[in-house]
């Protein structure tokens, strides 16, 4: 079954690990038949914004369908919910603390006393020139303030602000987006890359191989399609396996174990309705008994001190596709690139975020919708010319696909459903290169 209940293009139900020359087989069990699907109704957000309440009178009712969203931002911004009519009040207890009345009352008192001289007897001369001098000194400082600033440059940052989006602006006023900590989220995203950096773990591992680790993250891609779990459990499952053998090695007759037990620690960490054990048993065609796959869990979690909270590039391209505002149909793209690296050993140990960034800008490029915008450039924190030896990398990627037996993430990204992205054609790199340069 393909996503959503979706046929699988492809026949055989049954998959089989270790399939490179030299290595037994280790059956692995058919594809779980799709749960019972799980209908989750979209949350209709914003609908506090909704007004249904009375227009005053004397004025119209307010029109809420076809507002701007930087109007209808302000306008939520202004109303406290803490009204019960919703209406702006002002809070007097802040007048009474500040004294900002009172301050009111008594610059009033001044600027009366100011203008009383016009009316007042004459003093002595003595009294006049004091109070002309204490009025000089008390507009001295003004006028030298207004002079100065007439002739300060024009500060950088306002002739910026145009040129650069906050993409965040727009979800403010909605409060499942955490738009107000959104930045300041993948900033920390971004710190924690460099704890969790890959080196070259294949060197000390005698009994399994590249090809080996590709056939179990194909075979965990078809987990995830029947399971309908959410792509980021995919990506934590897959960065789990890798720290995982890291630390241990491991020998083959238990990859599969430990590659289920990672999509069921990944299931508990992203989905709301994880699977149970039963179903990562069945999936193995009981290969592995509870008690094992229960002891690979602990262990997988004590080897890696129960800080799973590892960047994934799905998050970060999720990001940038925000800041490079593009549709459906060309982030699908992206993330097809970006899955298409989950089975490659090479490109595991590059960084999320910059992995994230170039598959944007292929998928950008192979639409023609730009190159990189200084938008991008700000929230990414990468420059284009940062991104194009990876970019090149992975359009011959998706030109020259390895092997021909890993096929679950093409089959998932050329059903309709996913705008079957994989049927594009390829950019020639000569012609990539030109496009990258201009």
């Amino acid at each position: 079954m393909g996503p959503y209940g979706a046929p699988q293009p492809h026949g055989n139900p049954h998959f089989f690990m270790g399939t490179t020359s030299g290595v037994p087989p280790t059956r692995v069990g058919p594809a779980v038949p799709s749960r019972r699907p799980r209908k989750r109704m979209p949350v209709a957000r914003n609908t506090k914004t909704l007004s249904t309440k009375q227009p005053r009178a004397g004025k119209g009712a307010p029109i809420t369908e076809n507002v701007a969203p930087e109007k209808e931002e302000s306008c939520q911004a202004k109303r406290s919910p803490s009204s019960p009519q919703g209406g702006p009040k002002k809070r007097s207890a802040f007048g009474d603390l500040t004294n900002a009345h009172k301050n009111q009352a008594v610059a009033g008192k001044k600027d009366g006393v100011k203008s009383a001289p016009r009316k007042a007897p004459r003093a002595p001369a003595a009294k006049n020139n004091e109070a002309n001098l204490k009025k000089s000194l008390k507009k001295t400082p003004l006028t030298e303030e207004s002079e100065e600033s007439e002739k300060d440059p024009v500060p950088e940052e306002p002739v910026q602000a145009p040129v650069l989006e906050d993409i965040d602006k727009e979800q403010l006023g909605d409060p499942y987006a955490n738009a107000q900590y959104a930045k300041d989220i993948f900033d920390y995203m971004r710190e924690r890359e460099e704890k969790f950096l890959l080196p070259d773990y294949m060197e000390k591992q005698v009994d399994i191989s590249r090809e080996m680790r590709a056939i179990l993250v194909d075979w965990m891609v078809e987990v995830q399609e029947n399971f309908e779990l959410n792509h980021e459990t995919l990506y934590l499952a897959v960065k789990l396996v890798d720290h995982y053998l890291v630390e241990v090695v491991s020998m083959k007759d238990k990859l599969q174990l430990i590659g289920s037990t990672a999509v069921l620690i990944a299931s508990k960490f992203e989905e709301q309705c994880p699977p149970c054990v039963d179903d990562f048993l069945y999936i193995c065609d009981d290969a592995y008994k509870r008690e094992e796959l229960v002891a690979m869990e602990k262990s997988i979690l004590r080897t890696l001190n129960f800080d799973i909270n590892i960047p994934i590039p799905y998050r970060f391209l999720r990001r940038f596709a925000k800041c490079a505002r593009v549709n459906m149909e060309t982030l699908t793209l992206a993330r097809f690139l970006c899955e298409m690296t989950l089975q490659e050993y090479d490109y595991a140990r590059e960084r999320p975020s910059k992995l994230a960034a170039s598959c944007l800008l292929l998928a950008l490029t192979m639409k023609n919708l730009g190159g990189w915008t200084p938008t991008l450039e700000y929230y990414s924190g990468y420059r284009a010319q940062d991104l194009h030896p990876l970019v090149k990398r992975l359009n011959f990627l998706l030109t020259y696909q390895p092997c021909d037996k890993l096929k679950a993430v093409r089959t998932k990204y050329s059903h309709r459903l996913f705008f079957e992205v994989a049927k594009m054609t390829p950019l020639d790199m000569l012609k990539l290169e030109e496009k990258l340069k201009s």
